[in-house]
């Protein structure tokens, strides 16, 4: 069989070709862009203690009725830190913040909402990052946008700038009904 040799001799040509349009078309892509299974799904079932009250338990659907961003933070995480005056901001804006606190320590991460000011209307606590695993997180910070319904709508992967709200995440956030019917859940700011 004459042709076996020749095969041989361009495999690696073949191989070196495909490689190549996988690099290609992957260039053109958003490194940022993260997507998620969970888009259009509900929000994991979860029961979490507040990180401000440790007796105090939440579930998913404490969460309903309002729509909010959830966003996974730390002590340890050095670009929470840039993030977290956008934060600040968004919440005396009026937008809705849940924070999941994400593999930390409970007494740091109080002290460290107590130093820096604290954006979120209710902060849940996730030591073990048992939630964020169930979010499919890979780190923080990240941000889910959630329906009043309590439906993931979008994630974000990296800090919340000014530009970042007013480019991807506002536009997302702001047709949102702001409630649904039979509305039992934690308030949003005034």
């Amino acid at each position: 069989m004459k042709w076996q040799p020749k095969l041989l001799m361009a495999l690696p040509l073949i191989v070196f070709l495909m490689m190549s349009f996988f690099l290609f078309k992957g260039l053109g892509q958003d490194p940022q862009y993260m997507p998620s299974a969970k888009v259009g799904k509900p929000m994991p079932t979860f029961t979490k203690t507040s990180l401000h009250d440790s007796a105090r338990t939440l579930t998913n659907q404490d969460l309903h009725g309002h729509p909010y961003l959830l966003n996974v933070w730390a002590t340890w995480c050095p670009s929470c830190l840039v993030e977290h005056p956008a934060l600040l901001q968004l919440a005396q804006s009026g937008v809705r913040l849940i924070g999941l606190n994400y593999k930390d320590n409970r007494q740091a991460a109080r002290q460290y909402l107590k130093l820096k000011g604290d954006p979120f209307v209710e902060t849940l606590f996730d030591p073990e990052g048992m939630l964020g695993l169930d979010l499919g997180v890979y780190g923080a910070p990240e941000t889910f946008i959630v329906d009043a319904q309590g439906h993931i709508q979008h994630r974000f992967v990296g800090v919340i700038t000014q530009e970042v709200w007013e480019t991807e995440l506002k536009p997302i956030y702001d047709i949102l009904p702001r409630s649904s019917p039979g509305n039992t859940s934690i308030e949003p700011p005034s």
